[in-house]
């Protein structure tokens, strides 16, 4: 499957760049990573087009059921992934496509305020990942009470003092499924993004209270992690949960550490500067020190091909908040990840125009869900030409 990936990513770019020549709209000098725009169109812009237009035309012809919905089986989370995927690549929300989507999940508001599926445990990932679609979809506070009456249910569920936790408990700050009877970084890093969605800013109370808890699951010992997990594995990234004696998906080191691994560094890196944490902070360092040491887009680092798509959204959006367009590796590498991003996705593009990882963990074996997360990604590597305002 990889292997004939690899060939049609190859010949889509062989096709690309062919039609391109033949326009007269490359030339050897736009050729690299900072490329001239020619007629107001670069190769990568082209390329990023025809991706996301394949996506796209995949999701509508083979994926969305009648009434709107990605993945009915498995809630309304996937149905607002790729909706808000469609929605940042330019898709507006009068769309057929999206307005069938928006009207499904809207199916799913509570009386409690929360967008979730009844009887279900993620409740709170549920309405973060919806939260984010309403807002990317508001036009003219269509959306304003859906979304501040979902804010009020997110916060309920934050761990602290309303569920018996003070700022000296792990588990302070954080979100997480139901089942699990505990927070992690992975629910945390959306319910800070969705009340960012919805105009909360770094000063916002509930944001400053995931922040502690953020803190807690990098391994980097300070006065804002004394959990003591830090000091068995002091790398600057980060891990899944300090609650509940801590857990890493990477799994332990010999000495009882855990283990740091891509996704949840850049969700921690992430979290912290939407929290206000700025790059002179101890914290921001060391993550970006460990970004550097093991920086690449041909695995989830620490864990292989597990999440890999789930990786790679949280890659385009920590490195887009820390606002670096060239990140360079500790050999001295100099990488342009946004046009890396974009050509690592078109190699793994299906010929359905869809994606789906081999590794089918965390349900990234459903070609909805990835083709979700690819968007959400390609939405950070759009080339900029000329007219273009700035991101």
């Amino acid at each position: 499957m990889l292997r004939h990936s690899f060939a049609f990513g190859w010949l889509a770019r062989t096709t690309i760049f062919a039609a391109l020549v033949c326009q007269g709209l490359w030339s050897a000098r736009g050729a690299g990573p900072d490329s001239p725009t020619f007629n107001g169109i670069t190769a990568d812009s082209e390329l990023y087009r025809q991706v996301v237009d394949r996506a796209i035309a995949f999701l509508e012809t083979k994926s969305q059921a009648p009434d709107g919905g990605y993945a009915k089986q498995a809630g309304p989370g996937v149905t607002a992934v790729v909706t808000t995927g469609i929605l940042r690549n330019g898709r507006s929300p009068n769309d057929p496509l999206v307005a069938r989507s928006l009207k499904f999940l809207e199916s799913f508001v509570q009386p409690d305020g929360g967008i979730y599926q009844p009887g279900t445990l993620y409740q709170n990932y549920e309405t973060c990942l919806a939260m984010m679609c309403f807002s990317a979809a508001n036009r003219g506070g269509r959306y304003d009470k859906l979304l501040k009456d979902a804010e009020r249910f997110l916060k309920g569920e934050q761990w602290d003092e309303r569920k018996g936790h003070d700022r000296s408990s792990p588990s302070y700050g954080g979100a997480g499924y139901g089942r699990h009877k505990r927070p992690d970084l992975s629910n945390t890093q959306f319910f800070i993004e969705a009340l960012r969605a919805a105009g909360n800013g770094p000063d916002d109370p509930a944001i400053q209270k995931a922040l502690v808890f953020v803190s807690r699951c990098q391994n980097l010992e300070s006065e804002h992690n004394t959990t003591g997990l830090a000091a068995l594995n002091p790398d600057g990234g980060f891990y899944y949960t300090a609650a509940a004696g801590g857990e890493s998906q990477a799994g332990k080191l010999p000495n009882g550490g855990l283990r740091s691994y891509g996704s949840m560094t850049y969700a921690g890196l992430k979290s912290m500067i939407y929290a206000g944490v700025g790059p002179d902070d101890p914290r921001v360092k060391a993550a970006v020190a460990w970004i550097k040491k093991y920086y690449g887009l041909d695995s989830n680092p620490g864990i292989g091909s597990a999440g890999l798509y789930y990786y790679y959204h949280t890659f385009a959006k920590a490195l887009d908040a820390l606002g670096q367009d060239v990140i360079e590796d500790q050999q001295g590498v100099k990488h342009h990840w946004r046009r890396e991003l974009l050509h690592e996705l078109a190699r793994r593009q299906r010929p359905d125009g869809s994606w789906v990882n081999d590794d089918s963990r965390w349900l990234e074996g459903d070609p909805s869900l990835v083709t979700g997360y690819a968007l959400l990604s390609l939405a950070y590597c759009r080339p900029q030409v000329a007219g273009d305002k700035a991101r």
